[in-house]
């Protein structure tokens, strides 16, 4: 499975190959790091759709990730990606926000990987 994580903090692409060391050899789990909104569009453009699952931030500078998504869930159709918002604030205005603009998941941070790890097998 291919996801693409989306933050603006480098120090991300780390913690999750770290935490997802054991899939990651195993190939089971593929990710792809953006460090911004801009970026995740390139790659998203540039994978053929391959994205399977997509983990945005929503706080980032430039592109927002519910401006992110917004794009995401008109552009990106076939077959649609699964996207989780995470974010550091988890009121309710940015989860009603992602909600409409069709978030599949919504996430807080520090994240629980384990949760993650559930929520990932879900979506294989």
């Amino acid at each position: 499975m291919k996801i693409l994580v989306v933050d603006d903090e480098k120090d991300v692409q780390i913690l999750f190959q770290q935490r997802f060391r054991k899939e990651i050899k195993k190939e089971e789990l593929n990710f792809v790091f953006a460090f911004s909104g801009e970026e995740a569009l390139e790659k998203l453009r540039n994978m053929d759709q391959e994205a399977v699952l997509i983990l945005s931030d929503i706080n980032m500078p430039g592109m927002s990730g519910l401006q992110l998504l917004e794009i995401i869930k008109r552009d990106f159709v076939t077959p649609p990606p699964v996207v989780m918002m995470v974010t550091a604030y988890g009121d309710k205005e940015n989860y009603n926000t992602a909600k409409q603009l069709g978030a599949d998941d919504f996430l807080t941070k520090p994240v629980d990987f384990k949760m993650l790890k559930k929520k990932l097998i879900q979506h294989r």
